[in-house]
């Protein structure tokens, strides 16, 4: 088996998912990263349903910002998840950072959503 950044990713993820779970109350916000974009939704596992999503591909985020793959555009993310999530009523999550390391994006949208209120 070859081993590259991807596969080592993969391990740490299934390592990550052995602990964390999300309920209706307390949902798994799940972080997608590519070189281009970012995803984040968060998902209730026990129903196996997602219960808000945003992406830089969206239309409403492309209208603030052209990029999708810079910490800038991972500040404006973490807002609008956390706006997202309020007007649902979820007020505290569990961060499931997928593998990837805590750190320049991932670490950027983090702080922000907990700057717009999320708590975890």
């Amino acid at each position: 088996m070859t081993v590259n950044k991807e596969s080592g990713r993969k391990r740490r993820h299934n390592r990550i998912r052995k602990r964390i779970t999300g309920t209706k109350d307390k949902p798994r916000m799940s972080v997608h990263r590519s070189i281009n974009n970012l995803a984040v939704q968060l998902i209730d596992d026990i129903e196996g349903v997602t219960l808000c999503a945003v992406s830089t591909m969206d239309k409403g985020y492309r209208e603030k910002q052209k990029t999708g793959g810079n910490v800038k555009s991972a500040v404006i993310l973490g807002e609008l998840i956390a706006k997202a999530a309020q007007s649902k009523g979820i007020k505290k999550v569990v961060f499931d950072r997928s593998g990837y390391l805590y750190h320049g994006r991932i670490k950027a949208l983090a702080d922000s959503a907990r700057k717009a209120g999320l708590e975890f």
